[in-house]
């Protein structure tokens, strides 16, 4: 995400800024958090395992119930990335130096940052051990780990990105493959996958394709291109509002769709790729490609994988209302790494966070939680350099929209508003724990309806 504030082309969004959450009028700006680089001490009140969304809005938000210095944050990585971002990065719209900060600036000032990995939990110990062998005690755990990338999972994959013609949006590594593999296209297929895994953000894999048409369609090449969305699923979105009308697009745009494909095998030194039909396991085909976007398959974390505090897939098994761990009362999850059924974005780790903080707030007090999560979670479908159709749903899978318009419909200030005002709302808002989802605009704008 980019460090960059509300765009003068979305300045009418300033005043809708202000109105989301009146203590973001309390923000102090980007103050730089010197962090430790292990452990101070092996007890806090609230250990948080993860430095991403998740993690580090949690770990501002219990900074204000028990005080910095009872709360700690593990997350080796020295850079923090936005990375709802990078689907325009991939579609050169963005720089992705904008979708980057230091770990050190975004932890709330004052929080213990341990830098180190996870390698055990034992909540029935009330504790977890770090890759330096250290064990760290806590009196409440939030598991925010978020999701695993597995392009080895693919035959081919990941030494096929050294090749040419091949990128995905989903790493820092590869996203920028994806801008340079759009440019250079000639003519011939480009082939745009969805894996047979739970994803997160699950709209990312085809925002990139609908870039990439109208890139080629204002640089005179789409007649060249046979674009393809192959993806495992058998629908083109799990809500039937927004998939009605990503499939008039779809159409309007001459893109070819293959419902039930997987893909198993890359070979980049011939350009082709090989997906399994879902439909009659074990039976292939092969497609040659003149550009390949890649979404790998995804999973938990593996320190969850086999871990007490997960179900039998490996996700951090939490009541899907409060977040709360079914087993063990002291221990909560947030975001990509819990079993919660809906779709893994930084929009559901947002609803999330309001939740899990009363949650957390009553349970400290031994009383039971109340506030219950709906399962809310949003997607901006990216459906051109300007346009985005605002999909926001529920456990459901039934719309549960923010504004009075019809939000199927593709919009520039919804473009912008993912582009421009999401950016400033994450750096600014959530990852200082005074954002927790568009409910109370929700609330506001179908007020003044009445």
């Amino acid at each position: 995400m980019s460090v960059i504030g509300v765009a003068s082309s979305c300045s009418c969004l300033h005043p809708v800024v202000w109105l989301l959450k009146p203590g973001m009028q309390k923000m102090s700006s980007f103050s730089l958090h010197t962090a430790a680089r292990c452990a101070a001490k092996d007890y806090y009140e609230i250990l948080v395992l993860g430095g991403g969304a998740g993690g580090i809005t949690m770990s501002a938000r219990m900074k204000r119930k028990v005080g910095a210095g009872n709360v700690a944050v593990v997350e080796p990585s020295k850079t923090h990335y936005y990375q709802p971002l990078w689907t325009l990065v991939g579609g050169g719209a963005k720089q992705l130096a904008t979708s980057a900060r230091p770990t050190g600036s975004v932890m709330p000032k004052g929080v213990e940052w341990i830098q180190s990995r996870v390698t055990a939990l034992d909540p029935d110990k009330n504790c977890v051990w770090l890759d330096n062998d250290t064990k760290i005690s806590y009196k409440y755990l939030i598991i925010a780990l978020g999701i695993s990338l597995h392009y080895e999972k693919i035959k081919g994959l990941p030494e096929g990105f050294h090749h040419p013609k091949i990128g995905s949006n989903y790493s820092v590594h590869t996203v920028e493959k994806t801008w340079k593999a759009l440019q250079d296209f000639k003519e011939g297929n480009a082939i745009f996958t969805f894996p047979n895994t739970p994803v997160k953000c699950a709209g990312a894999p085809q925002k990139i394709m609908y870039l990439s048409e109208a890139y080629w369609r204002k640089t005179g090449k789409r007649s060249k291109a046979n674009i393809m969305f192959n993806t495992s699923l058998g629908v083109i979105f799990g809500v039937k509002k927004y998939a009605d009308a990503l499939l008039e697009i779809i159409k309007e745009r001459n893109i070819a769709v293959n419902y039930k494909r997987n893909l198993v095998e890359v070979r980049a030194d011939k350009q082709e790729a090989v997906f399994e039909n879902l439909d009659k396991p074990g039976v292939t085909e092969v497609h040659q490609y003149e550009m390949l976007h890649v979404t790998p398959p995804m999973g938990p974390p593996d320190v969850l994988i086999n871990s007490p505090v997960s179900d039998e897939i490996g996700w951090v098994d939490v009541d899907k209302e409060t977040l709360q761990h079914k087993r063990y009362p002291n221990v909560f999850g947030i975001g990509d790494c819990t079993n919660l059924p809906t779709s893994k974005t930084a929009a559901a780790v947002a609803a999330q966070s309001g939740v899990l903080d009363k949650t957390i707030s009553l349970v400290m007090k031994n009383q039971l939680p109340t506030k219950k999560y709906d399962g809310y979670t949003s997607c901006p479908l990216v459906t051109g350099y300007n346009k985005v159709i605002l999909a926001e749903f529920d456990y459901a899978a039934q719309p549960l929209e923010t504004f009075p318009i019809d939000q199927s419909k593709e919009r520039v200030t919804m473009y912008h508003m993912k582009a421009d005002m999401m950016p400033f709302l994450y750096w600014n808002a959530l990852l200082k724990g005074y954002w927790g989802g568009p409910a109370p605009l929700r609330k506001l704008m179908h007020l003044g309806l009445k």
